[in-house]
């Protein structure tokens, strides 16, 4: 089994996920980065992570501005214990996938943009689109995606 986290992640909780996932959906902020390394660094692994864009600029989501992955990216660069495998980003909601075709885009341009910046940022995988919208960002050149309603149903909260 090969355990992603997905999500956002406080600094205190770093420890946990260091110990459990294989790879973290959700680096947004140097401070996370650091806490990650040194978690990592204890326990003797390199920690796989994706940087966590918003791209489509909504104040209820987390991630970097796609102004500021190159300053995260070169902070990042100076920490042994992280691998950046890629950016991640979760779409503006829309019954119409084509209006976040360019949320995607943007995705794959910042990551064309900086792959190769560092020997730790690869920049190959790209998660975006869920299952509203997965064919638009498989088009935009997704390599993961988030499609748990379409496979078990939408949720049924009490």
């Amino acid at each position: 089994v090969v355990w992603h986290m997905i999500g956002h992640l406080q600094r205190n909780k770093a420890k946990e996920v260091v110990a459990v996932a294989d790879l973290f959906h959700g680096l947004d902020s140097p401070r996370l980065a650091k806490a990650l390394n040194k978690r990592a660094e204890q326990v003797g692994r390199v920690m796989p992570c994706l940087v966590q864009v918003n791209v489509s600029g909504e104040d209820s989501k987390f991630g970097v501005a796609p102004g500021g992955v190159l300053s995260l990216l070169d902070a990042i660069a100076e920490l042994p214990h992280l691998r950046i495998d890629g950016l991640m980003t979760l779409a503006a909601p829309s019954p119409d996938p084509e209006r976040v075709r360019s949320q995607f885009a943007l995705l794959r341009t910042l990551a064309e943009q900086h792959r190769r910046h560092a020997e730790n940022i690869e920049l190959r995988h790209l998660s975006m689109g869920m299952s509203g919208d997965f064919e638009v960002a498989v088009e935009e050149g997704a390599t993961m995606l988030r499609i748990g309603s379409a496979l078990f149903g939408a949720r049924d909260y009490p």
